[in-house]
């Protein structure tokens, strides 16, 4: 069982992460908010914990081994227990989780279903499902850890900048995912951008064009 890695971060695109630890190069599932923090890591020696699991195409016939990354121990914690819920496999989750899963589970727990239900994958039923069988639970999620936790690297503190940009965006009426492909476009058009506030104004002018 592979809990943890420890390399270079090569590439991130498409949901995927490729990480070199020595002569090995690990193909890695990331969720979508995972995704975005890794981006301005990229080159950089970063530590992933890892979730493990056996993926079956072809109904049973044959099985490809998996691997998910996740900056923290306790991001990957929520990821299992986010699809423990019922009709939420690993792929819907990593589909599903635009937001950071601090985000989300103040969502799950303040009965947000208009936010649950703008994440990828999330309709009505499915969102008051999570509601119901998750509510209690998320207690070890409401703090800022789960929400500011990333992998460990000494990468750009910009990572931080746009998680806080993303969600004044989505308070002001963009869904998850355009949030943060707009703040992806400011971050990549001025790389000095400093403060969350310059990075939303960046992001809203680039929302005009």
């Amino acid at each position: 069982m592979i809990t943890r890695l420890e390399g270079r971060l090569e590439r991130v695109a498409d949901g995927r992460a490729e990480v070199r630890c020595g002569a090995l190069c690990y193909e890695l599932l990331v969720p979508a908010f995972e995704e975005m923090r890794l981006g301005p890591a990229v080159g950089q020696m970063i530590e992933l914990h890892t979730l493990h699991y056996l993926e079956s195409p072809n109904q049973g016939s044959t099985f490809i081994p998996r691997l998910i990354a996740f900056g923290s121990p306790q991001d990957r914690a929520f990821f299992e227990l986010f699809t423990t819920v019922k009709g939420i496999g690993p792929r819907k989750a990593l589909r599903a989780m635009q937001m950071a899963p601090g985000t989300i589970a103040v969502a799950i727990s303040e009965r947000d279903l208009n936010l649950l239900r703008s994440l990828p994958e999330i309709g009505r039923k499915l969102a008051e499902t999570l509601v119901l069988e998750l509510r209690e639970k998320m207690g070890p999620f409401l703090g800022g850890t789960a929400q500011e936790s990333g992998p460990a690297t000494t990468a750009d503190p910009r990572a931080a900048l746009a998680r806080d940009a993303i969600a004044v965006l989505v308070q002001l009426g963009e869904s998850p995912l355009a949030a943060r492909q707009l703040a992806e476009r400011a971050l990549r058009a001025d790389s000095q951008l400093a403060t969350a506030d310059d990075l939303l104004r960046a992001a809203l002018v680039l929302r005009e064009t």
